[in-house]
Parts: structure tokens; sequence; C-alpha cells
């Protein structure tokens, strides 16, 4: 597990077009989960002890953020072959632990998607406004030991509903953190 931080948000960026194969076996698209006010699209794993640590309030977060007419979705893009637990399957079973009702989870099997938005861990949080411009790189709270620091609503819920009012998000991002994407050897 090689720790590793995201890059500072690239205000403006536009969201790269994708069509992934979701646990439900349907092919889903970034047109197919635009958010009338944002969207946020996350990359995450079922084995990272940083995307384990933070789950419950991820799916509180994007079922909160619902309410704003912010869309959430959530893409594995690891090697799968060397790191079996990311595994379709085992991806169907974390769905299923972590209740992701109103969360789509989709696989990126050849690792374009995260290559096209610059992901480069697990989590890592790209906030879109509704014209899907980037407007947030950073965390969801503080951890300690791998426990969630919860000292107010998450930093990426905050986030996400100035986005949803003002079309901007917050100038000061602290980055967000845990295991790099598992690339193809």
């Amino acid at each position: 597990m090689a720790l590793t931080k995201t890059p500072i948000c690239d205000f403006g960026k536009k969201a790269e077009n994708f069509k992934l194969k979701s646990i439900n076996n349907e092919l889903i698209s970034l047109e197919d989960v635009k958010g009338k006010n944002g969207t946020l699209i996350m990359f995450i794993c079922n084995h990272c002890p940083y995307v384990k640590a933070i789950i419950e309030d991820l799916v509180k977060d994007c079922k909160s953020l619902k309410k704003n007419g912010v869309n959430s979705v959530a893409i594995m893009s690891n090697d799968t072959k060397n790191y079996p637990e990311d595994s379709l399957d085992n991806m169907v079973q974390f769905s299923k632990d972590n209740k992701f009702e109103d969360l789509n989870y989709l696989i990126d099997e050849t690792q374009e998607v995260a290559k096209n938005y610059g992901a480069v861990c697990t989590p890592d949080f790209f906030g879109y406004n509704k014209r899907l411009e980037l407007q947030y790189r950073g965390r969801i709270r503080e951890l300690k030991n791998l426990k969630p620091v919860r000292n107010g609503e998450s930093e990426l819920k905050l986030a996400m509903q100035k986005i949803a009012e003002t079309q901007k998000g917050p100038l000061e991002q602290i980055p967000s953190m845990g295991c790099n994407i598992k690339w193809f050897k």
C-alpha cells in the first residue's frame, strides 16, 4: 500500500466522457449520471483501508447530496488480476454490504477512465458543477489512524453543496489521500 495524495484542483477542467459496466451489468455513461446541479465522480475500490474508513460517511453524503441535485458515481479502476478482492463479484458484495442503494458502482476494466481523469488513489474525488467543470478535488474529511474525525459535516459534502448552489467550489481544498491505484503491470 503506497500512500498517495491527490493533486490540487484543476478548476474548470471538463469531465471526460465514459461508458462503463455497472455491478448490475448495465452500461452507464457520464450523461446517465450527470446531476441537475452537480456531479460527484469518485474512484474507490473494495480493499483499500482508506476507502473502508470513509465508506459509511461517503454513502450518507451521496444520499444527502442527491437532495441538492448532485448525482454521484463510484468507479473501480484497479487491476483485478493482481488484486482479486476488487473483482466485479466482490464489487457487488461491497455494494450490498455498504448499502449503495443510490450509488452506481462501475468497473473501469481497461483503466482508461482513471487515466483520462488523472485519478491517482482510492478514494479520489472529482466534484463537478452542472456544466461538468471541475470544482473540487479534496478529501471527504480528516482521518486519524484510519478513523474519520467527525467534527461537523464532511468537507466533501459541504463543497458539493456549495457547488450545487453557486457552481463554484471552495478555493481552499485539502487533498484526499489513500492507496495508489493498482495499475496493470
